[in-house]
């Protein structure tokens, strides 16, 4: 709950703080892999990207929208289970290096919702349908003008207490994604 609040105020102060620009939209595909033998993949749209002036104690930071659909595997080839996610998040980015002078390094943090079509996954009892997506990455920016970028991302899934059983469900991925 304290997680979620920090994270709303930080939006707050996001839109308050005014825009310097905004990016064109963009798209991004994260191969997924999770505890036990959850593998996936995660479909994701961005709408927009603005890059915000300045945040108290966080200064210049790029804010992005992201609407992504989620599909996910458990098990054998043979008798393997599916679940599926479709999930809102804000994403807060910012540059904390560059490599060869030329290509930024940024962390990204967000937490979103998710709806998740079965309760009932990967030998689970997620506890509830609704779902909020956290995430913590590093990625690196790279092609003409930079509108390429591949990340590395910790990806967490729980219901924060809205529901009787709250295990989680933790991925590892990486994306690759691509503004136009």
């Amino acid at each position: 709950m304290r997680r979620s609040l920090v994270f709303g105020l930080t939006i707050f102060l996001v839109v308050l703080s005014g825009t310097v620009h905004a990016r064109e939209q963009g798209y991004a595909i994260d191969f997924l892999n999770g505890e036990g033998s959850t593998q996936g993949i995660r479909l994701a749209y961005r709408p927009f990207t603005h890059q915000v002036a300045e945040i108290p104690w966080l200064g210049k930071v790029d804010l992005y929208w992201e609407v992504s659909a989620n599909f996910w595997e458990y098990g054998e080839q043979n008798s393997h289970q599916t679940n599926y996610a479709v999930s809102l998040s804000p994403v807060i980015s910012k540059q904390f290096a560059t490599l060869w002078d030329q290509y930024p390094v940024k962390w990204e943090a967000g937490i979103g919702v998710s709806l998740v079509k079965d309760r009932k996954f990967a030998g689970k009892d997620i506890g509830s349908h609704y779902q909020f997506e956290d995430r913590l990455g590093v990625k690196v920016e790279f092609g003409q003008n930079n509108t390429s970028s591949l990340a590395l991302r910790y990806m967490h899934y729980s219901n924060g207490g809205l529901g009787s059983n709250n295990p989680g469900m933790d991925f590892l991925n990486i994306a690759y994604a691509k503004s136009f």
